[in-house]
């Protein structure tokens, strides 16, 4: 069983030069449970992870781990990003052994490890892969196994999934429910998508438009173990409804002020929304 942490934003803003990308940020991350960061587009999303991970540095507040002052990266703390970072010279297998082997671990247990994770993750048979002789599906399963052979406290994934296509997309959630509900970690997952967020997450931390607060944190009590039929229940189309009207607001903010037609392009989305959830109710439409 992989170590559960806690991580806490108490009161932490964020400058870059004359800009102001987090204000007075408060937010918990629970042990072994994960949660999402949605926000529109730009609200600095990225800048929070880059914090936990201790890439940057508060310019005031602080960022605790299990009640440490976070100051600096770690192996505690890994980060799967937006574009894959794998090395293209080293095989599939290799490139997963990296972490524990720079870390002058044993080679077999290394690999015996290595090898277990990418069964589970369905890339038994392409350990002597290298990176562009593989899907970008694979390469993202890779990558996420290259994270969590290391056993870190805190996972960050940050829209890992983006620019893969829909039914890639799909099989990626169900391969990160599947490592993660066997073995829950603290885990904070960027994405814009609300409906991706609903399908991981345990809670949705809504983030407002920059300088970036926390808005409010949505539970989400779907069952574990979840399966795509959960996207057409009732009490999806319920928690996709208060999520999408407790991100309208900011949503309208973040586009560029002028811009016509921005508010009833916003508005006619959540109204679609909203009696997509309704529908999955069992309610009438008006």
């Amino acid at each position: 069983m992989m170590p559960r942490s806690q991580v806490e934003f108490r009161n932490v803003t964020k400058r870059f030069g004359e800009k102001t990308v987090l204000a007075d940020c408060n937010l918990s991350l629970s042990p072994g449970l994960l949660t999402a960061l949605v926000g529109p587009s730009g609200c600095g999303k990225t800048t929070m992870i880059d914090l936990i991970a201790g890439y940057e540095t508060p310019s005031e507040g602080q960022i605790l781990l299990d009640g440490q002052l976070v100051q600096g990266p770690g192996w505690d703390r890994l980060v799967v990003f937006q574009e894959t970072a794998l090395f293209p010279w080293k095989s599939t297998l290799r490139n997963v052994m990296f972490g524990p082997m720079n870390r002058k671990l044993k080679d077999r247990d290394v690999q015996q490890r290595a090898r277990a994770l990418l069964a589970k993750l369905g890339l038994e048979g392409f350990e002597t892969k290298y990176p562009n002789q593989i899907s970008g599906g694979m390469q993202r399963r890779a990558e996420l196994a290259r994270a969590l052979i290391n056993s870190p406290k805190v996972m960050l994934l940050d829209e890992p999934f983006r620019g893969l296509d829909a039914m890639t997309r799909e099989l990626m959630q169900e391969y990160l429910l599947r490592v993660f509900e066997e073995e829950p970690i603290t885990t904070a997952f960027v994405t814009t998508e609300i409906e991706e967020a609903i399908f991981l997450a345990d809670k949705i931390a809504l983030l407002t438009n920059v300088p970036c607060r926390v808005k409010r944190v949505i539970d989400v009590d779907l069952p574990r173990p979840r399966t795509l039929k959960m996207l057409s229940s009732a009490r999806f189309g319920s928690i996709q409804t208060e999520v999408l009207e407790s991100s309208l607001e900011e949503a309208r903010k973040s586009f560029a002020d002028g811009l016509v037609g921005t508010a009833e392009l916003v508005e006619a989305y959540s109204q679609a929304t909203r009696d997509r959830g309704r529908a999955a109710r069992g309610d009438g439409l008006d």
